[in-house]
């Protein structure tokens, strides 16, 4: 008898200290884990109580607004997007089902109002206090509908995306993505979203190409490779090179690139590293690479912002760094001397991809005298009473390199659009500075096409990146025109 009421007792305190140490897991460690899940399904419900912020434009048009339902008994606010694709990928979206995306998951706090700024917290518990509706900040991005348009008009019926910013506040005027979706199909239509007949797979329409997107950047990555050859002072515009139509890399022949109107790649004699910009002469570029030798290269690249998120307002899962990939991943080389080509990384092949953003700071930078500015598409965060909580102002990040280094670069780029491979994004009457890129991509004929430019180039207002997947033809003959129109839609004027 005495045996089994032991046995009871002893089974009794295990399953006591079960329940102990179950509770206090629950209570104590795993209670933070429940709390921080986005799909919990009271906090959802709570935060569609709340009258989330508009999201503005620069000229005041809607980007995401509220629709007000009845549902249980309770009033509950759910978004729509009067654009549908237009600002997409930045603005995002915010659902029951599908959680959030773009500015409205990572700018979600201010939206809500649950961020910590004084006159949000005061107006949240004034709303708790009197029991109205508790209504979020509204966003003031710094893009441009007319802009932002145009350039998705621009890339309708393509794969890729163009990056529209001033150069000296970072500001971003455009950040355009094709193939697009329509980000009010994601609550109940989801499986509407597609991009038939895009001319690349998988389409990816929720992909934003511009911040997201990773393309080999070709000949636009020589700016970079100039920036470290001038500035170390291994290099200056005249240093001579002859150029037989090739370099020789590892005992093999890296060739220019073909000439459209002969057959073979094009040769150009005694030429001045100037001009070897000026007509993206990769031979030029492959005998500096080797001389500078990758690690230098690589090391200016960072200087502009390689090797890191590219900094923006947008979800840290939406932006990619641009820099050498092996196997998807991102790749640091501990010795690049040994494993990177130097020749291939100086014209901007090799493993390199980039983002369409990350070649518009690159631009910038030349433009703004060798200084990198924080790219920016929020201007203000403003209360329902229209009173300003949070003004971003245009931050430096840091000086890439010299002011001379940026003023040869400078004068190279608008050679190239003057007389070189860049002409067809030449303005009558403005001073263009551009660099074309052709990216091959392993099938015979088909390139990813590329242009960076920025103007008026003594004192610009505007930089451009645009770049274009499965293409024909050539940098200067796809991307350039796009790159004109934007630059000339910019520079018309306006904020529209």
């Amino acid at each position: 008898m005495n045996r089994q009421i032991t046995k009871l007792a002893v089974a009794s305190l295990i399953l006591l200290s079960a329940l102990i140490v179950a509770t206090t897991y629950w209570q104590t460690w795993a209670s933070a884990s429940l709390a921080e899940k986005q799909d919990n399904a009271i906090q959802r419900v709570a935060q569609f109580r709340i009258k989330r912020g508009l999201i503005r434009a620069a000229d005041g048009t809607i980007l995401a607004t509220n629709v007000r339902r009845k549902v249980g008994g309770q009033t509950l606010y759910f978004r729509r997007y009067p654009t549908n694709g237009l600002f997409a990928h930045l603005v995002g979206y915010s659902t029951q089902v599908r959680s959030r995306a773009g500015l409205e998951q990572s700018e979600n706090a201010y939206l809500t109002s649950s961020n910590a700024n004084l006159s949000t917290i005061f107006n949240k518990t004034l709303n708790k206090l009197k029991g109205v509706t508790i209504t979020g900040n509204d966003l003031i991005l710094s893009v441009r509908p007319r802009v932002q348009r145009l350039a998705m008009d621009q890339l309708a019926g393509k794969c890729g995306a163009a990056v529209v910013m001033n150069p000296k506040t970072g500001k971003v005027y455009a950040l355009a993505s094709q193939p697009t979706y329509n980000p009010n199909l994601v609550e109940k239509h989801f499986n509407q979203i597609k991009a038939p007949g895009a001319p690349c797979q998988p389409a990816a329409p929720l992909l934003n190409r511009a911040t997201n997107g990773l393309f080999t950047p070709g000949s636009t990555f020589k700016v970079v490779t100039a920036s470290a050859a001038l500035d170390s002072n291994r290099f200056t515009p005249e240093s001579h090179f002859d150029d037989p139509g090739y370099c020789i890399e590892y005992g093999k022949k890296v060739s220019n690139a073909g000439n459209p109107d002969q057959n073979g790649p094009e040769a150009f004699g005694s030429v001045t590293f100037a001009q070897g910009l000026q007509h993206s002469i990769n031979s030029v570029f492959c005998n500096i690479g080797k001389t500078l030798g990758a690690g230098l290269i690589l090391d200016y690249s960072k200087k502009f912002g390689f090797y890191q998120d590219p900094p923006l307002e947008t979800p840290s899962d939406e932006r990619a760094p641009s820099g050498l990939y092996h196997s998807g991943r991102l790749f640091f080389p501990r010795n690049p001397a040994t494993q990177v080509d130097p020749g291939r990384l100086a014209f901007g092949q090799e493993a390199l991809a980039v983002t369409p953003l990350q070649m518009a700071m690159v631009a910038s930078t030349v433009g703004n005298g060798g200084i990198l500015m924080e790219p920016q598409v929020l201007n203000r965060v403003v209360d329902s009473g229209g009173k300003t909580v949070v003004k971003i102002k245009p931050d430096e990040i840091r000086r890439v390199m010299s002011s001379r280094t940026a003023s040869e670069i400078n004068s190279m780029m608008v050679a190239a659009v003057n007389d070189g491979t860049g002409g067809a994004a030449a303005i009558p009457g403005i001073s263009v500075a551009g660099k074309t890129g052709t990216a091959e991509t392993g099938t015979t004929g088909v390139n990813t096409t590329w242009f960076i430019c920025f103007a008026p180039a003594e004192n610009p207002r505007v930089a451009v990146a645009v770049t274009l997947e499965n293409q024909r033809g050539f940098g200067g003959t796809t991307a350039a025109p796009i790159a004109k129109l934007l630059m000339q839609a910019v520079l018309s004027g306006g904020s529209k």
